[in-house]
């Protein structure tokens, strides 16, 4: 599949965490709200499975390769910043069993058929367009197996009620949501995405989608002042599946496999 151009200059500036004024283990420090609502989100659609090989796509430090490990044989971290890997050097000291490797999402670096569990967060709001990524996560996926994708959802419930107001549709297309001193073709996009469209990009790409779930629903800097985190994370878990229907939350995970 060819590589258009702004698909080449998505895949050049993809190891934008290697800027040393960026930690991405610090951005986490005041985030453990939504850290674990992915983590409740992943153990829902794995539901105790258990796989030989799993592969975190884009992965950071490390951060639910970890999260992984009970639930695969082994687990590889592939991750296209350096500095991200370096961190992970020292997250990652006291399990052996994750590799880390430097790598690309459009451009795996596995045989056909050969990855049991595929997990890609947080790597889709810097894909305008997924379709190479996704073509490849669905090359490399075993056909028994399993992968979790997650988006962020430009169609998340507060975003419809402002363009409800405004008399505005949800657009089709990725929705770039930096603002307009970022917006430099130096810089990687950042974009929040239909979810309609993304389900129609794993169908191109060989891909479908069996489980879904609105995750970090309570995703409110108030919310996070005033209610206890237990609280929260007991309200979120209530939530996940009956709101997934309505992709009402700001991120959506999918849990999709190889079409047959």
């Amino acid at each position: 599949m060819a590589m258009n151009t702004n698909q080449n200059l998505i895949t050049k500036k993809a190891d934008q965490y290697n800027d040393v004024n960026h930690n991405y283990l610090t951005y986490w420090n005041h985030r453990n709200y939504e850290h674990q609502s992915e983590v409740i989100a992943i153990k829902k659609l794995l539901n105790n499975h258990h796989y030989k090989l799993a592969l975190d796509i884009g992965g950071g430090y490390g951060r639910l390769s970890v999260l992984l490990e009970s639930y695969a044989d082994q687990v590889i971290l592939a991750e296209p910043s350096s500095q991200q890997l370096e961190i992970a050097d020292s997250f990652l000291k006291d399990h052996p069993r994750i590799i880390k490797k430097i790598m690309q999402a459009d451009h795996l670096e596995f045989q056909d058929n050969s990855v049991d569990l595929i997990t890609m967060i947080r790597v889709m709001h810097h894909l305008p367009d997924p379709t190479i990524e996704l073509a490849e996560i669905s090359r490399v996926l075993n056909p028994s197996g399993v992968a979790i994708i997650e988006m962020a959802n430009y169609g998340h419930f507060l975003n419809r009620i402002r363009l409800l107001s405004k008399g505005k549709k949800l657009p089709i297309q990725p929705v770039d949501i930096r603002s307009e001193d970022n917006k430099r073709d130096d810089e990687i996009p950042f974009v929040n995405h239909n979810p309609k469209t993304v389900i129609a990009q794993f169908n191109l790409t060989g891909l479908k989608v069996i489980d879904q779930l609105s995750v970090s629903n309570l995703r409110s800097s108030l919310l996070k002042s005033i209610v206890p985190l237990k609280l929260l994370l007991l309200l979120e878990n209530m939530m996940q599946k009956p709101l997934a229907k309505y992709f009402f939350g700001p991120s959506i995970f999918f849990l999709v496999i190889k079409k047959r």
